[in-house]
Order: C-alpha cells, then structure tokens, then sequence
C-alpha cells in the first residue's frame, strides 16, 4: 500500500524549522524513483472524474510531483511562487502566518477564465498557504476543482479551510 510505503520513507526532523514543530521530510522519497512513479500515479488514479485543465503547484514542494502529475494528465503546470520570484506580471494574495504574514504571486496570464484547477502541494497542514492559493486561482476567474496532496496532517485540520472551495480534497498518507 502507498501509504505504509510514503509514512516509512519519510522522516521526521524534530523541532524545525522552530520548536515543538516535528517536520515530515518527504526529501528521502526523492531517493526511490519507484515510489515517485508510483506516488505519481497513485495522484493521478484518485482525481479521475475530477474535470482538470491545469495543475498548479505551490512553491516549493508542489514543484516536486506537481509538473510530474501535470504531464500525466496531460494538462499544462502553473507555478505559484513567493513573491518576486515570478520574472512577468502577477497577480499576489497575502495571508497570515503564526509568526507573520506572507505573500504568494502567479503570473497574471497563467490562467484563462473558467479553467478547472488543481492545486498540489506535498503536505497539508494548517491550510493557510494553500487557502490563498486558491483566493489567487479565484482571482484570474478560474476554479479550484480538487486539491492534491502527498501528506495531510489532518489533526491540524486544514481540510476544513479548503471545503469552502471545493470538497475534492486527496491525499496518499494521514497523519
């Protein structure tokens, strides 16, 4: 099963990147191109039915599988980055950390209207960064239609901030 195979791959950092955080470093799966083929597919199996033009991955870790699983759907990959990253006109959606705020910015073309999107990132914790992913898609007129992920830490429950946009929520390994 995938996710025994994802929960003993990945490691746990304690403390960081502060601490009482224990980090789940999804890096050593990067080391078994078997488990990123499968990982990949097991994505892609779970959103069939789920109409999808594009993908869009969240920096940094949405690049990971998220270009990959764009190719296997046949569909094109847009970046979402930090601010100033992006070398074109964007569009920004600023949201709250625990310890401040942030920024993230997509090209303002990387979109047309009512275009199906899935957001990817490798984890789900508390659904701040993806939740103003999602206000971004919203932004350019497009629709949020699934979100993918590798991890969900559902006791922090991010799933509950992203049901307002769509209930089409996946992810390989709970914790």
């Amino acid at each position: 099963m995938i996710e025994t195979k994802i929960k003993s791959t990945v490691r746990d950092v304690i403390d960081f990147p502060k601490p009482g955080i224990v980090f789940k470093d999804i890096t050593p799966i990067l080391k078994d191109p078997a488990l990123c083929i499968n990982i990949t597919r097991e994505l892609a199996e779970q959103l069939k039915g789920i109409e999808i033009d594009v993908v869009a991955g969240i920096e940094s870790r949405g690049f990971l599988f998220g270009p990959a699983l764009a190719q296997l759907l046949n569909v094109p990959f847009v970046p979402i980055r930090k601010v100033g990253k992006l070398p074109y006109k964007t569009v920004q959606q600023s949201y709250d950390l625990e310890y401040g705020k942030a920024t993230i910015e997509v090209h303002e073309d990387a979109l047309l209207k009512g275009q199906k999107v899935l957001i990817h990132d490798d984890l789900l914790a508390t659904g701040g960064t993806v939740v103003a992913a999602s206000k971004l898609i919203m932004q350019l007129g497009a629709e949020v239609t699934g979100y993918s992920f590798i991890i969900a830490l559902d006791f922090l429950k991010g799933r509950l901030r992203l049901e307002p946009y769509t209930k089409q929520i996946f992810s390989l390994a709970s914790y």
